[in-house]
C-alpha cells in the first residue's frame, strides 16, 4: 500500500463499560488495521472491573485513553468521544466487537472516491450465547438505505465510518441510549447527508445479553416509533402512518399510497428494498395465505419502485 501525507487521518471511538471479558481483542483489531493513518480514542465509562486495567496495558501512541470515574452513558461517552476526535473521518467499533484488518483502508478509499459522506458495510453477527455466526443482509444505495429508515436501522453503527464534521454538528441525542444510532441516521438523513454500505465484510459484531438494546426492547421500541415518525414528518409524510402490520383492506386504502408517496420523496429506491418495507404492513406467520401475500408484497415493491423512477 502506497502511504502519502496528504491520507487522512481517522479517529477510531471506542466507549466501553465493563468490557473486561473482549475489550483487548477489539483494541488489538484496530491496532492491526492495514490503514495507518488513525487515532484511537478509548473512553472507559466509569467500568467497575479490570476494563482500565486491561486498556492501560497497551502503549501506544495512537491510542487515546479516557478514564472516568463514574459511569455517565452510551450517549454521553459517544458524544465525548466525538468531541475529542482530530480525525478528517470518524469511524465507531464497539469495545465487544473485531474490526477485519482492512476495514479502514476499505471505507476510507470508498469515501475518498464516492458521493457519500458516510458509510457502513455488510459484517457478519457473531451470537454470543451459541456461538453461531450468520452473515449480514444489507441494501447498499444511499435511496434504498434512506427508505429503509422508515422501518429499521439499516446502518451497523459499530460498522459506520463518516465525515467528521457530520457528527460533530450532529451529535448523539440524550435520552435515545439503546438506539441512539438509528435516532442519528434520523437527523443525518434529514439534514441531507448521503449514506452507503460496502459490499465488504468490515466487522464482527456480538450479540450478547448484556447489550442494551437486548434488555431495554419496549423502551427502544418507543425510541424508533418517535424516529419513525419525526422521519416521515420530515419526509412531508403523515407521522402516524410508518409501516406496521394492517388488515389487507387497510393496506390498499393505506399502506399502498404510504409506498407511492415514499419513492415519490425518494426516488430510485430498489424492488428489494420496497419489498422490506411493505413487508412490515402484513402479518407474519399467514400460514395458507403465505405465497398470495408474498405475490402482493412484491407487485407493490415492483409498482412502489417503478412510481420513484417516472
Amino acid at each position: 500500500m502506497t502511504v502519502t501525507t496528504a491520507s487522512p487521518l481517522v479517529s477510531v471511538l471506542m466507549p466501553a463499560f465493563n468490557a473486561e471479558q473482549h475489550i483487548a481483542q477489539a483494541i488489538k483489531s484496530i491496532l492491526q488495521q492495514t490503514y495507518p493513518h488513525f487515532e484511537l480514542l478509548i473512553l472507559n465509562d466509569g467500568s467497575t472491573d479490570q476494563t482500565e486495567k486491561i486498556i492501560d496495558q497497551f502503549d501506544d501512541q495512537r491510542i487515546i485513553k479516557i478514564h472516568l470515574n463514574q459511569n455517565k452513558g452510551l450517549v454521553n461517552a459517544r458524544n465525548q468521544l466525538v468531541s475529542a476526535a482530530k480525525g478528517h473521518y470518524i469511524a465507531f467499533l464497539d469495545a465487544d466487537d473485531i474490526a477485519f484488518p482492512n476495514r479502514l483502508q476499505l471505507q476510507v478509499s470508498f469515501l475518498e472516491k464516492h458521493n457519500a459522506d458516510l458509510c457502513g458495510g455488510a459484517h457478519y453477527s457473531l451470537y454470543e450465547s451459541s456461538g453461531r455466526m450468520k452473515a449480514s443482509k444489507q441494501r447498499y444505495s444511499d435511496p434504498d438505505i434512506r427508505a429503509l429508515i422508515t422501518v429499521c436501522s439499516p446502518l451497523c453503527n459499530p460498522a459506520v465510518m463518516g465525515l467528521a464534521d457530520a457528527f460533530k454538528r450532529h451529535p448523539f441525542r440524550l435520552g435515545k441510549d439503546g438506539a441512539e444510532d438509528y435516532s442519528l441516521w434520523v437527523d443525518l438523513a434529514l439534514a441531507g447527508y448521503h449514506f452507503a454500505n460496502l459490499r465488504e465484510k468490515l466487522i464482527t459484531y456480538r450479540i450478547h445479553d448484556r447489550q442494551i438494546s437486548q434488555v431495554q426492547n419496549s423502551e427502544i421500541n418507543c425510541i424508533f416509533n418517535d424516529g419513525r415518525s419525526a422521519y416521515l414528518v420530515g419526509l412531508g409524510m403523515d407521522g402516524e402512518c410508518y409501516p406496521k402490520s394492517i388488515p389487507f383492506f387497510n393496506r390498499l386504502q393505506l399502506a399502498l399510497p404510504f409506498m407511492l408517496r415514499l419513492n415519490q420523496k425518494i426516488p430510485n429506491v430498489s424492488v428489494a428494498a420496497n419489498y422490506e418495507i411493505f413487508a412490515r404492513f402484513q402479518f407474519r406467520g399467514n400460514g395458507v395465505f403465505t405465497p398470495f401475500t408474498r405475490i402482493e408484497r412484491i407487485l407493490v415493491a415492483m409498482l412502489a419502485s417503478l412510481r420513484g423512477r417516472m
